[in-house]
């Protein structure tokens, strides 16, 4: 008998103990507060890569209407080393971390217009070995509105100028894992209408050997 009530003395002091009581709770909760962290941490990522991806095009389409030879007596040429020196610096400006090239595409286009009033896509020029085309079309079609998003379409205003019409597609690099919001596609558009007077009849080639950026080749770096 005396066994057992020192079993229920101990079970019942047992049962007032409350040393140890936060460090459980704690334990029990601990995981949903490092989810929860964690999901906060790579939405917090996902946000400011979807900006500098609109960044990117912003600027790559800036750049693409001020690029071209400077010169008094004439219109402005742009050369298909112009273009690769847009997308080398643009790849430069992305970083290492970003890893754009291998997991993205930049499409550089020249919206212009013909004589006849259509819009159409003179150039196209890409680098990056996602597998996509233009959303808005390639080079040769022509546009009964111009290029963009419907509504919101840009177009050149007469056919002495030219629109660089700009896309970024990226995949998505999780920091954490892909369980809390996967991999998905940022996209972004941007353009800007040429700066100054430009050639706009062609790309020139200062080598005609040298191989041209066109959007057929899936490749992450300028040949």
């Amino acid at each position: 008998m005396s066994r057992l009530r020192t079993i229920k003395r101990r079970l019942q002091a047992l049962r007032g103990d409350r040393g140890g009581l936060a460090m459980t709770e704690f334990a029990l909760i601990m995981p949903f507060f490092l989810t929860a962290g964690l999901w906060g941490v790579e939405l917090a990522n996902y946000s400011y890569m979807n900006m500098r991806v609109g960044q990117l095009a912003a600027q790559i389409a800036d750049n693409a209407s001020r690029i071209g030879d400077y010169s008094k007596l004439q219109n402005r040429k742009v050369y298909e080393s112009d273009i690769d020196d847009l997308l080398i610096g643009a790849g430069l400006q992305a970083g290492t971390q970003m890893d754009l090239f291998n997991r993205g595409r930049i499409i550089i286009s020249s919206l212009e217009k013909k004589t006849t009033g259509q819009q159409y896509i003179h150039w196209q020029r890409c680098l990056g070995k996602k597998n996509v085309t233009s959303s808005y079309g390639v080079q040769g079609d022509t546009r009964a509105v111009g290029m963009g998003p419907m509504g919101n379409e840009v177009y050149a205003l007469d056919d002495k100028e030219a629109v660089m019409f700009v896309e970024v597609q990226y995949d998505y690099l999780p920091l954490v894992s892909a369980t809390f919001i996967g991999t998905p596609k940022l996209v972004s558009i941007s353009s800007f209408t040429v700066r100054a007077s430009r050639d706009i009849s062609q790309l020139y080639q200062t080598t005609p050997a040298s191989p041209s950026m066109t959007c057929n080749k899936f490749t992450n770096a300028v040949a």
